[in-house]
C-alpha cells in the first residue's frame, strides 16, 4: 500500500525527491535508535531477559535500554498471554506512545493465545492493537528475537511499519481535501 506519485511538473517531482530522501534519512535513524517498552506479563520474560545478556546483546542493534514510560518508547514489545482484561491496558499503553510506534509480538500466546483456549486468554494481542511482527515459539529462543529485530528494522527503513502506513495514508487524504477545497 503506497502512495503513487504522477506529476508532469518538475517543481513537484523535486519536492517528491527532497521528502523521500528525508523520509529515508528519518527512517535509517529510527531503525537503530528503538526505545521498547516491555510488556511482560508470562514465562516468556526469562527469554526476553535473556536477550540482553551478553551473549546475544540486543544493543548492537540499538534497541538495549528498555523505556518504563510509554511516553519514551516507540517499541511495543507484548511478551507472554494477554487475558481479556488486560487488553484495554495494552490498548492504553499503545496509544501513549509516540509516533511512530511498533509492535512485536513475543511468543505464542501474544500471537495467537497459545495453548489457552478459553475464556479468559485473548487470542493475540492482534485483537486490540496492529502488531508488526510476530515471533513464534513457547518460549521463542533469543535469536528469534534478534531475527525479528532485523524484520522490523527492514520494514522501519522501507516505510512498511503500521504507524508509518497509517501516517502516509493520513497525509495522502489531507493533501486529496485540501486540493477539493
Amino acid at each position: 500500500m503506497g502512495v503513487e506519485l504522477s506529476t508532469t511538473r518538475l517543481e513537484d517531482a523535486a519536492k517528491w525527491a527532497k521528502l523521500s530522501l528525508l523520509e529515508k534519512g528519518a527512517n535509517w535513524g529510527r531503525k537503530f535508535s528503538l526505545f521498547t517498552y516491555p510488556f511482560v506479563t508470562a514465562c516468556c520474560g526469562m527469554e526476553f531477559m535473556s536477550v540482553a545478556a551478553p551473549k546475544y546483546d540486543i544493543a548492537r542493534f540499538g534497541a538495549e535500554f528498555p523505556r518504563f514510560s510509554p511516553r519514551q518508547s516507540d517499541l511495543l514489545m507484548v511478551v507472554g498471554t494477554i487475558t481479556e482484561k488486560q487488553g484495554p491496558a495494552v490498548k492504553r499503553v499503545y496509544d501513549q506512545m509516540a509516533e511512530p510506534k511498533w509492535v512485536i509480538a513475543f511468543g505464542v500466546c501474544a500471537s495467537t493465545g497459545g495453548f489457552y483456549q478459553n475464556y479468559h486468554s485473548m487470542p493475540g494481542v492482534d485483537q486490540v492493537i496492529p502488531v508488526d511482527v510476530y515471533i513464534p515459539g513457547c518460549p521463542p529462543r533469543p535469536e528469534q528475537v534478534l531475527d525479528a529485530l532485523i524484520v522490523l528494522q527492514n520494514r522501519i527503513a522501507e516505510g512498511r511499519g503500521h504507524s508509518q502506513i497509517r501516517h502516509k495514508r493520513d497525509v495522502a487524504i489531507a493533501a486529496a481535501a485540501a486540493e477539493e477545497g
